[in-house]
């Protein structure tokens, strides 16, 4: 039997009865009844019992053929109405064809019921009984551990039935651990808490067929301005997974401070590190990768250079410039420091920076950073300009980026060495190297992807594009989520203001950037730089943005930022409840009053 729309209050009315007389009038005040496509808040009485449901239930079939999955699918989706009680004390898992799996299987189990807990208020409330619940994940045996790649097949299918008995069948079929999480994801979505029936619910039939547009979807976390727990990074992987977002760039050093532990260089954390309790140790690197994996997400670790460097690298005679004043003639903030590339034992500790990085997080691609170098530094140094001078060089800016040339290819050779003559694909940010002409010169397109952080209409785009580089998009206006606030080194504010709301973040289409050549764009990253934020104040300014940006990359919508508001207010509150400090969007009034907010709702009725 399958219920209409306009049936569905009425169906679900024998199981609002039978709570009736275990709750007072003073538990049971608003309920919703979906009119004309919206979810209208409705005070209960005896008269609408009927047509009254939650607004979670409303929500997922009122107006909108996808209900409230975030991000959007890209294929098929079919919801039916019917919901039906599960009881989460039956709710079982079988992995068919996942032997080798079985590990990183039960904690995605485990991830599952901790968010399906995570909806219920108060248990002691919750309605017992319901449905039993079989969730049946069927993919290929996979003989090596799963590892997330450019060429990872991300689709799922998810299918819902219920057999004859009211037993809930809930089927995904992927080609491997990453889709087969995603549609894993999907399903947790489904299930809702009726907050009327002090019930868990799932609907009863469903099909939906998805993938992503994008391969690279991700957010970039600096933890050396400022250190962030590993408490607080696990927070954000997870509200990566809650989105399908897949890459966590983790910007572990800079100038400010080195709290990378480095087996073979002890010193660099012991110097570098803001103190001995804000280190990232072997362990603790060992852990926010697993934890990642299991959520789909590749960490991959960036270690920039030649410029970003200082604390930490003291007493090598490795470094110019650090910490000099007036710092504004050597970098674009303090503490300054670049490496010195005509020192051949600094390469050395490259290696062994890298030899630690590809150790633990066995990364398909890798970070090499390469931006804001500044020529004045290296210029300040008398042993660089006298090692210059030696090779028949000048002092001018082509010297200096040959300098900065001489230094790419050094340490890609030790990069090499330590992934094992792998050529694991580099990232390199947008900078001096990668325009004309030094480009052409020094960074091969088979080998070199261009990570954008310039504006999205910056034509230097479209040259980077049309030598054939791969690019991931991080345009400053649009996707640095620490744009907005006071200035740091003088008053106003600071230097990529104002703050981006999460319409510009959704409206940002890598289309309109690369024109042509969007099939050079592997996808985009949501970047934090960490001048000005911490772990306290870390969650807010990711989210809900973030989830913006991951609609975006998933299924790049036709339609604008518009038409997923109402859908985001209900999925912010969605990452509220799973632990993460989301930022308030707009009062929760508009939350529960769907489409009475916006300044031109009712523009076309005047």
């Amino acid at each position: 039997m399958k219920w209409t729309r306009t049936a569905l209050g009425v169906a679900l009315l024998l199981a609002l009865v039978s709570h009736l007389a275990a709750h007072s009038s003073d538990d049971l005040v608003y309920g919703y009844e979906c009119r004309i496509g919206l979810c209208q808040k409705v005070e209960l009485s005896e008269e609408n019992y009927a047509k009254a449901i939650s607004l979670p239930v409303c929500r997922l079939f009122c107006g909108s053929s996808i209900g409230t999955l975030w991000p959007k699918p890209t294929g098929t989706v079919r919801l039916d109405t019917l919901m039906r009680q599960v009881d989460i004390s039956f709710i079982d898992f079988n992995f068919n064809g996942t032997a080798r799996q079985q590990k990183l299987w039960r904690a995605a189990e485990d991830r599952f019921m901790d968010m399906l807990e995570a909806q219920i208020p108060d248990r002691k409330v919750l309605a017992r009984g319901g449905y039993r619940m079989s969730v049946n994940i069927n993919t290929p045996d996979e003989p090596t551990p799963a590892r997330l790649t450019l060429d990872t097949d991300e689709s799922y299918t998810l299918d819902i039935d219920t057999d004859a008995s009211g037993h809930v069948l809930a089927n995904i079929t992927a080609a491997n651990f990453f889709g087969a999480r995603h549609g894993l994801e999907t399903l947790a979505q489904l299930i809702v808490y009726d907050d009327i029936r002090r019930e868990v619910q799932v609907t009863a039939n469903a099909t939906i067929n998805d993938a992503p547009l994008y391969k690279w979807r991700g957010l970039l976390l600096d933890t050396s301005r400022n250190y962030y727990s590993v408490k607080s990074i696990k927070r954000t992987l997870e509200g990566m997974a809650l989105v399908k977002l897949n890459t966590f760039h983790w910007h572990i050093t800079d100038s400010h401070s080195f709290p990378l532990e480095v087996k073979k260089r002890p010193e660099l954390h012991k110097l570098g590190a803001y103190s001995q309790r804000q280190v990232y140790t072997r362990r603790d690197v060992a852990e926010v990768v697993e934890y990642g994996r299991v959520r789909g997400i590749r960490v991959m670790p960036e270690f920039d250079a030649p410029a970003h460097v200082g604390e930490g690298w003291q007493h090598k005679n490795m470094t110019a410039c650090f910490n000099a004043q007036p710092w504004k003639s050597f970098c674009v903030e303090p503490p300054c420091g670049q490496l010195d590339p005509t020192v051949n034992e600094m390469y050395d500790v490259l290696e062994d920076i890298y030899g630690t990085m590809f150790d633990q997080f066995n990364p398909d691609i890798f970070h090499m950073g390469g931006d804001e170098v500044s020529t004045s530094c290296w210029n300040s140094s008398q042993p660089i300009q006298q090692w210059m001078k030696k090779q028949g060089w000048g002092l001018e800016t082509a010297d200096f980026m040959r300098l900065w040339g001489h230094f790419q290819t050094e340490a890609l050779g030790r990069v090499d060495k330590v992934a094992n003559g792998t050529h694991t694909p580099i990232i390199l940010w947008t900078s001096g190297l990668t325009e004309e002409p030094f480009i052409d010169e020094y960074l091969n397109p088979e080998r070199y992807i261009i990570q954008i952080w310039t504006t999205g209409a910056d034509p230097k785009v479209k040259k980077i594009l049309e030598r054939g580089y791969k690019i991931i998009v991080s345009n400053y206006d649009a996707l640095y989520l620490d744009c907005g606030g006071a200035g740091w080194v003088t008053d106003g504010n600071n230097w990529c203001s104002p703050y981006i709301g999460w319409q510009k973040v959704y409206d940002n289409s890598l289309k309109s950037i690369a024109g042509d050549y969007e099939h050079h764009v592997l996808g985009a990253e949501g970047a934090i730089w960490s001048e000005q934020i911490d772990e306290h104040t870390l969650d807010n300014r990711f989210w809900p943005r973030a989830s913006a940006l991951a609609e975006r990359l998933w299924s790049n919508p036709a339609e604008g930022w518009r038409q997923a508001e109402s859908r985001l207010l209900l999925h912010r509150q969605r990452l509220v409840d799973n632990g993460l400090g989301a930022e308030a969007m707009q009062p929760q009034w508009c939350l529960q009053n769907e489409h009475e907010c916006p300044i031109d709702a009712y523009d076309a009725q005047v």
